[in-house]
């Protein structure tokens, strides 16, 4: 009997030490749950000659090029490689839904500009009826209404900055093609949660700091030069006109709004959220479409719409849509893409005499055309936004908070940079010869959550 259990604690001796857990092959340790992998620190948290250190954090999405890029992989192991066989399928598949990653949700989304140029410091044009299209007068009189509903009649002249402090949730929801819809039945719990500040000073002077999912985006306006700084272009000055940021007219700046549009033409009525409303509309002038056009990217069209309440005489929803033309440098065909931008403005609230609103939510739709039949493709991009702090006349700001950086190099950019086209089998922005970028293509998407569901409906 001694024998046999000394021959059974052998044999169980050396199947351990031949077991893969204890081995150190790639494959074993790709097969084995995580549970069972042996807990060591990431390279990141690594350091020589002392405990252990924390790695710089990446101002941007991690392209997943680094040197931990292998050690990334072998996390999920199993459930990675099903992925990856999965995303092989020629139809629909999650992959085609991550070119909305993060960086295009803080491109498209983070600091969008308003479409021509206004100043708050300019009088309200008065309401005129003799010699005015029943369209223009109208507008007026629903402006007037705005304005005095809002406050910015009463304290106009008298604001000389303001500060704004908010939370943000975004997340691209849906991607169709020719063949299909892609949905991510996660978003809720995959949409990236961030907060934004935003500084504005009279005359036409702003800046703003968005930070979302570990990459921040921000952008200013010294009354001279629009310019915008992401971790994947740099810092760069915006084509065309100085204009406002476009998050200001979400229920942030009464004063600038009305100034939007103060020449706007009223349309019709809808109904939005059960309210009956007015609807006004401003289109942007040839000269302007042209200024913020560049090289391969022409801005073919820009259109806002205004939807203010009958019954509150505020403003509780805006639509933008505008449509860019991009020509390929090989000669193919041109390829379209329209943008459009739905925000539904909530919760007004008394600050300091002022009505701001205090929550809201976008849709945002980027719908790319051309090139041959059946090759379009929609996504959706969503996002919610609250209000914590907001606050005027706030001391000790000055113009040196809206100095643009120094390190801003070439000419200036167009928005359509954001917009990614087909170059030679590679995507590439349309103002990366402008901007130097580096990497020409889409970034890597290991930011991604491992646990997105994403459904795929013909």
């Amino acid at each position: 009997m001694e024998r046999r259990r000394g021959f059974l604690s052998a044999l169980r001796e050396r199947s351990r030490s031949e077991s893969p857990a204890r081995s150190s092959s790639a494959m074993a340790g790709l097969l084995l749950p995580s549970r069972r992998r042996r807990r060591e620190p990431p390279p990141e948290l690594r350091s020589e000659g002392m405990g252990l250190g924390l790695a710089p954090l990446l101002e941007g999405p991690d392209p997943g090029n680094g040197d931990n890029g292998g050690e990334r992989r072998r996390e999920g192991g199993l459930g990675r490689w099903v992925k990856s066989q999965l995303s092989r399928a020629p139809s629909v598949s999650a992959a085609s839904c991550r070119r909305s990653d993060l960086r295009l949700l803080l491109g498209v989304m983070g600091a969008p500009l308003a479409p021509i140029h206004v100043s708050s410091a300019e009088p309200l044009p008065h309401l005129s009826i003799k010699d005015t299209p029943i369209e223009t007068s109208s507008a007026q009189y629903i402006l007037q209404q705005y304005t005095a509903a809002s406050g910015a009649l009463k304290l106009q002249g008298s604001i000389r900055n303001a500060y704004t402090m908010g939370r943000v949730r975004m997340v691209a929801s849906e991607f169709e093609t020719a063949t299909g819809i892609v949905k991510n039945r996660r978003a809720s719990s995959d949409a990236e949660s961030g907060g934004f500040v935003l500084w504005q000073m009279a005359p036409d002077m702003w800046y703003v700091e968005l930070a979302v999912g570990g990459s921040k985006v921000h952008a200013g306006c010294n009354g001279k030069l629009v310019w915008r700084h992401t971790p994947w272009l740099g810092a760069h000055a915006a084509k065309g006109p100085v204009r406002p940021l476009r998050r200001a007219l979400q229920g942030l700046d009464p004063l600038t709004t009305a100034s939007m549009f103060a020449n706007a033409r009223c349309i019709g009525e809808k109904v939005i959220d059960g309210e009956d409303c007015f609807i006004l509309k401003l289109c942007t002038d040839p000269q302007t479409l042209k200024a913020r056009s560049e090289g391969p990217a022409e801005i073919i069209r820009h259109v806002l719409f205004g939807y203010f309440s009958q019954k509150t005489g505020l403003l509780i929803h805006i639509e933008d849509s505008h449509l860019t033309r991009i020509q390929s440098s090989a000669g193919g065909e041109a390829v379209y893409w329209e943008t459009t931008i739905n925000s539904f403005i909530e919760d007004y609230r008394l600050v300091e005499g002022m009505m701001i609103a205090h929550s809201g939510r976008s849709v945002i739709t980027l719908f790319r055309f051309g090139e041959m039949a059946m090759s379009h493709t929609k996504t959706r991009m969503e996002e919610e936004w609250s209000i914590e702090e907001v606050a005027f006349n706030v001391p000790g700001l000055s113009m040196d908070c809206f100095i643009p950086p120094a390190d801003i190099k070439g000419g200036p950019i167009s928005e359509s940079c954001e917009l990614p086209h087909k170059e030679g089998g590679k995507t590439v922005t349309a103002g990366s010869h402008r901007a130097k970028v580096a990497a020409v293509e889409k970034p890597n998407n290991s930011h991604l959550s491992d646990n997105s569901v994403w459904g795929v409906e013909a």
